[in-house]
């Protein structure tokens, strides 16, 4: 729906949270998204920020994802759109971020990137889970606090998506048989849990006009990093240096290379609950992999 109206309501947010008065001149929206409405909105001071918009009962989400953006940026390694305001309007809910004007990316833009993943990845966390759920896409993501990663991924994760799969009258063959024996992928690797993205795909992640990379878009947990490694992979759009850099500072498993359609799996399954087509297929194939590689 449209979401003007709610633009005076937006820059006093941003005049409060800035401490200098927004008075707005202009926006444009802004494609590629599919879950919220975003738009570059700008001030008569010279000032841009990015606007995300949803519905009412979105802004619980959009609270979750300026958390995971803060804490992120706490880290000092991948850097991220600073957090400026988030709240409702009588129509809408929204999260106002800084615009990062996006530029080509330079010889070092992913082997940087790669890098600054790996420095994420390398500050262990205490449990899995997060403080709170959120939303994967714009599918409830439960992040319960938790010590045994298996377990959390099997119940959280692969199981709430079959879940939600099945209420739409999907079921997938031998489901049940890969849950019984999901520890079978852990034998011999015990994961820390790392601050994640969460989803990590080509389309969340872009350069300044600097060359300088950032990320955005998180649905950010404590998990395996090898999720985040995972979810690259299904789409594309990482280079090879991105992964050199990533294993010159933080070597992955050689298990990875199986694990990595059981992580996957996941995306695959909330795809098809957010968007249905040939995902149910794609996750299938993966079902159909891993049964393979039990004993």
């Amino acid at each position: 729906m449209p979401a003007s109206s709610s633009f005076p309501s937006v820059a006093e947010a941003i005049s409060r949270a800035t401490g200098s008065p927004f008075r707005l001149t202009g926006s444009a929206s802004i494609g590629g998204g599919c879950i919220s409405r975003a738009s570059r909105i700008e001030g008569d001071d010279g000032r841009s920020f990015f606007l995300k918009q949803n519905d009412l009962d979105f802004l619980d989400y959009f609270e979750a994802e300026a958390e995971a953006l803060l804490e992120i940026e706490a880290t000092s390694t991948v850097r991220v759109p600073r957090v400026i305001a988030f709240g409702k309007t009588p129509q809408v809910s929204f999260l106002a971020l800084s615009f990062i004007e996006e530029g080509s990316p330079s010889p070092s833009s992913q082997h940087d990137l790669g890098r600054q993943l790996a420095r994420l990845h390398q500050i262990r966390q205490p449990y899995f889970g997060w403080k709170r759920d959120n939303c994967i896409g714009a599918t409830p993501q439960p992040n319960p606090p938790g010590e045994n990663w298996p377990d959390f991924y099997r119940e959280h994760r692969l199981e709430h998506q079959f879940s939600l799969a099945k209420a739409i009258g999907q079921s997938f063959h031998g489901a049940s048989d890969l849950m019984e024996n999901l520890s079978t992928f852990f034998v011999g690797y015990s994961p820390s849990p790392s601050l994640l993205h969460g989803d990590l795909w080509g389309g969340n992640a872009s350069s300044d006009q600097r060359g300088a990379p950032f990320v955005f878009d998180p649905a950010s947990y404590y998990g395996d990093r090898e999720t985040d490694l995972a979810f690259t992979h299904m789409f594309g759009g990482f280079s090879q240096a991105f992964y050199q850099a990533y294993e010159e500072v933080y070597p992955l498993d050689p298990g990875f290379k199986i694990r990595k359609i059981l992580y996957n799996l996941y995306h695959e399954l909330n795809h098809f609950n957010l968007f249905g087509g040939g995902y149910a297929s794609s996750a299938q194939s993966s079902i159909n992999q891993l049964l393979e590689r039990l004993p």
